[in-house]
């Protein structure tokens, strides 16, 4: 059985801003909360449903000493193949906003690449989303009014 944080592949990852990783199916998923929402559940959560797919899995959080309600992201990467880069995720494919009250006020969108996917919990329209996460490049954007679920 695969280790649920470490994965490992004897191939040689190159060291740049932008990492070269092993494979071109990785997909990173950044996390945006606030401390106490489940930043770090909700990427375990998706991790564990990879492996259920197979899939080899890395997911941590990254806070530093700050107490509950302060932003805070949680990461998560998906590979069909093992892998060994245990870096933060600055260049996702996906970003995930779990707290609607980041959105304007935190650069939610740094790093996302192009063609990326934003699935954010918002009750506004998505005029609105676009407009205030303010991403210039061409992404796909999904919202739902999670808060309303709860």
């Amino acid at each position: 059985m695969r280790s649920f944080y470490i994965m490992h592949n004897k191939e040689k990852i190159h060291s740049e801003c932008e990492p070269k990783l092993v494979g071109d199916n990785i997909t990173d998923i950044r996390f945006h909360g606030r401390g106490g929402q489940g930043v770090v559940t909700a990427s375990r959560i998706a991790a564990e449903a990879a492996l259920v797919e197979d899939k080899y899995v890395h997911a941590f959080p990254a806070f530093g000493p700050e107490r509950a309600g302060a932003p805070i992201e949680g990461f998560t990467r998906i590979s069909p193949a093992a892998f060994t880069i245990k870096t933060e995720i600055h260049y996702p494919d996906i970003i995930v906003i779990l707290d609607p009250t980041l959105i304007g006020t935190v650069d939610l969108g740094k790093g996302l690449k192009d063609g990326g996917i934003v699935i954010a919990n918002f009750a506004g329209s998505m005029d609105e989303l676009k407009s205030k996460i303010g991403i210039k490049q061409k992404v796909a954007y999904y919202k739902v009014d999670a808060t309303l679920l709860c």
